[in-house]
C-alpha cells in the first residue's frame, strides 16, 4: 500500500503503510519556508535531525539526493560502503555505540533489497536506524520498471515502520516521524522509499521534529502496584537471580541497575546483548546465560525462587527447552514492549515501562540483602567450569593457539576498555565469554538474527561514531569473507579499526554441531582460504599473521599501538569447540561442559 500525506488545518495526517490507522505530527509555521527540491529537503531534514554521518551506495533512483549530499558535504559526511548490506551494518555499529539513530541510503531495486539483511538484524536487536531508498518515478510504480521492487512490501515484516513518498511535500513530516519512531520506546529500523519525481519536485519547505504520533505509545505507563508486587517478591526471595538484556543499555539504566542489584545483593547474569551494562569484574556479575553461557547461571536458573528479567525477551537461545525453564521460580519481567510480556515465559509480575525509570522507582522499595549462601553456589559451579573449560581456553597446554587466549591477550593490552565488535560463530561466543567489558556499549554483535558478515562493517560505524575509543573487530574466516570488501571503506575513510580474524579454516560453529550431532560429517564447512594478509595489504592496511603462541603478545601490542587501521590474522586450532553448551532442545540445566 502506498503511503499518502496531505495537509489538514495545521497537521499532517499520514496514512500508515503497515495499517490503516492515521497518526499526526505537528507542522512548522509555514511562514518560514524556502522553496527547494525534494532531494534537498531530504538532506536538510537529516541535518535537522542531527545526522552527521550516513552510509550508503549511489544509483540512478537516488541520484538527486546524492547530488544534494555533494553540495552539503561540509555539514553531513557520506561514507561510501562497498555493499549496501555493509552500509546498514555500519549504521548499526554507529547507532549501537553512540546511542543515536544510524542512517543508511541506497538506490531502488537491488540497492534497496541489499539493505534487508541489515534492517532485519536491526529490528530483532532493537537498533535505531533510518534507511532511505530511491524508487522509480511514481507513474511507473507497479509496471515492473527497470530496478523497481516493492521495497515497502518487502521490508514491512522487518521494520518498525515504513512509508513510500510520492510527493515532495511529504518529505519533512515523514522524515521527522521516521526518526521519532526509530529512536523512541523500543528502538528499531524505519524505511522511507522516495520516488524519483518526488526528489525533483519543488515545494515550500519547513521542518519541525516530531514529538508524538497518534495511537503510538512508545513508553507504557508504569503501574505503581506492579512495582510494589515486584519489590515484595524480591524482598522475600531466598534465591533470586537477575537476567538482564540490552534494555538496560538502551534506556541508559546502567547506574540504576547497579544500584538495585547492589542494594538487594542479587547475583546477575546477562544475555549477549546486555553485556557491558556493568563491568565484567563486578562481584554480582555471574556471567552469561544461554546456549554457550556460563555454567552457574544456566544451571541455577532452574534453582532460583525468583527470576527477575530486565530488558530482555526470553529468546530461545537463553531459555533452552521452554517447558523446563525456571518452572520453580516466580518471574518478574521489567519490559518496555508489552508484546514481550508472556510471549515466551509466563510472568507473575510484569512491570511495564522504561527500565531506568522503573529501576529508579523500585530502588527505595527494596530491602538490603546479601544472599551469601546463594552466591556461594555460583562460586562453586564457576570453579567446576574453570577447571573443565576456562583454564583450557585461556591457558592451554596444547601446541596450537586457542581463540580464548587471543581474547585474553586483547583484554590485557586494552585493559578491557575496547569496544569489541564481533561477527557470528564460535569466535563470537568466545569473545562474549572472555572479553572484559569495563565500559558500557562495548559489546557490539549480531544477536537475534545471527548475521555472518556483521562484524567488519559494524566496526567501521562504531569507530566513526567513537573515534576516541579502541574498536576491535573480531571475525572468523567464514563471516569475514562475507563483507571483506569493506576493507575498502576502512582504507578510504581512514577508520582506525583493528581487525582480527581467528582462522580455523572451518565454518566453526556449524562444524561443531556436525561433530557433536552428525557423526563428524563435515558437509561444506571446511574452508580453503585466500591469503588474508595479502588481501589486507592490497587495501593498503598494515597486516600480520600469527601462527605461534610466542608471536601473539607482540603482534597484539603492535596492532593496538597502531594509530591506523591494522589487520591481524591468528591461525587457531582447527577443531576446537566452544563449551559449555546447551544442546538444541535441551534444558538449561542440561548444559554440557565437554
Amino acid at each position: 500500500m502506498l503511503g499518502t500525506c496531505f495537509r489538514v488545518a495545521d497537521k499532517f495526517l499520514i496514512k500508515e503503510n503497515m495499517n490503516t490507522q492515521t497518526m499526526t505530527t505537528e507542522a512548522k509555521d509555514t511562514k518560514k519556508t524556502i522553496r527547494i527540491s525534494g532531494s534537498e529537503a531530504v538532506v536538510r531534514s537529516l541535518i535537522a535531525e542531527g545526522v552527521d554521518i550516513l552510509y550508503g551506495y549511489p544509483g540512478g533512483a537516488i541520484m538527486p539526493v546524492y547530488d544534494e549530499l555533494y553540495k552539503f558535504q561540509d555539514e553531513i559526511h557520506h561514507v561510501l560502503s562497498r555493499h549496501e548490506q555493509g552500509a546498514t551494518h555500519s549504521a548499526q555499529g554507529y547507532a549501537r555505540i553512540s546511542g543515536k539513530v544510524g542512517v543508511a541510503i541506497a538506490t531502488s531495486g537491488p540497492g534497496a533489497t541489499n539493505l534487508i539483511t541489515g534492517i532485519a538484524d536491526a529490528q530483532i536487536d532493537s537498533t535505531p536506524m533510518v534507511c532511505i531508498t530511491g524508487q522509480v518515478p511514481s507513474h511507473l510504480l507497479g509496471s515492473d520498471a527497470f530496478q523497481e521492487t516493492d521495497i515497502v512490501g518487502i521490508s514491512t515484516p522487518v521494520t518498525k515502520w515504513n512509508h513510500q513518498v510520492t510527493k515532495a511535500s511529504e518529505i519533512p513530516a515523514v522524515i521527522a516521524k521516521a526518526f521519532y519512531i526509530a529512536k523512541s520506546g523500543r528502538p528499531g529500523p524505519v524505511l522511507i522509499d522516495i520516488t524519483k519525481d518526488a526528489q525533483f519536485e519543488e515545494f515550500d519547505y519547513s521542518y519541525e521534529k516530531c514529538t508524538g504520533v497518534r495511537s503510538y505509545v512508545p513508553v507504557p505507563k508504569t503501574d505503581p502496584e506492579t512495582l510494589k508486587a515486584a519489590a515484595e517478591l524480591i524482598n522475600n526471595a531466598k534465591k533470586p537471580l537477575v537476567v538482564w538484556g540490552q534494555g538496560v543499555i538502551l534506556s541508559k539504566a546502567e547506574e540504576a541497575f547497579k544500584a538495585v542489584i547492589e542494594k538487594a545483593g542479587i547475583p546477575s547474569a546477562w544475555t549477549i546483548m546486555g553485556a557491558s551494562a556493568i563491568p565484567t569484574s563486578h562481584p554480582l556479575n555471574v556471567g552469561m546465560v544461554g546456549m554457550h553461557g556460563n555454567y552457574a547461571p544456566n544451571v541455577l536458573t532452574n534453582e532460583c525462587d525468583v527470576l527477575i528479567a530486565i530488558g530482555m525477551r526470553f529468546d530461545d537461545r537463553v531459555t533452552g527447552k521452554l517447558d523446563e525453564y525456571a518452572r520453580q521460580a516466580k518471574v518478574v519481567h521489567f519490559e518496555i514492549d508489552p508484546a514481550e510480556i508472556d510471549k515466551n515465559v509466563k510472568t507473575d509480575v510484569a512491570v511495564l515501562g522504561d527500565a531506568k525509570a522503573s529501576l529508579e522507582a523500585l530502588l527505595p522499595l527494596l530491602n538490603e540483602n546479601t544472599h551469601t549462601e546463594w552466591h556461594q553456589k555460583f562460586k562453586d559451579l564457576y570453579a567446576i567450569e574453570f577447571e573443565k573449560v576456562i583454564k583450557n581456553d585461556l591457558h592451554p597446554t596444547k601446541e596450537g593457539l586457542t581463540m580464548g587466549e587471543v581474547l585474553n591477550e586483547i583484554n590485557t593490552q586494552t585493559k578491557g576498555e575496547a569496544a569489541i565488535v564481533t561477527d557470528v560463530g564460535q569466535h563470537q561466543m568466545i569473545a562474549c565469554r572472555y572479553a572484559d567489558f569495563n565500559v558500557t556499549k562495548s559489546n557490539i554483535t549480531s544477536g537475534g538474527l545471527g548475521t555472518m558478515g556483521f562484524g567488519l562493517p559494524a566496526a567501521i560505524g562504531a569507530k566513526m561514531a567513537a573515534p576516541e575509543r579502541e574498536v576491535v573487530s573480531i571475525s572468523g574466516d567464514g563471516g569475514y569473507q562475507m563483507t571483506i570488501q569493506e576493507l575498502g571503506t576502512i582504507f578510504q575513510q581512514k577508520a582506525a579499526v583493528k581487525v582480527v580474524v581467528l582462522n580455523n579454516e572451518f565454518l566453526g560453529m556449524v562444524r561443531q554441531w556436525q561433530q557433536l550431532f552428525f557423526d563428524k560429517r563435515y558437509a561444506s564447512t571446511e574452508m580453503t582460504n585466500p591469503d588474508f594478509v595479502a588481501i589486507a595489504k592490497g587495501y593498503y592496511l598494515n597486516a600480520k599473521r600469527v601462527t605461534k603462541r610466542e608471536e601473539l603478545a607482540d603482534a597484539v601490542a603492535e596492532m593496538i599501538a597502531s594509530e591506523e587501521a591494522y589487520f591481524l590474522e591468528v591461525c587457531v586450532e582447527k577443531e576446537d569447540n566452544v563449551f559449555p553448551m546447551v544442546p538444541s532442545g535441551a534444558s538449561v540445566s542440561e548444559i554440557r561442559l565437554e
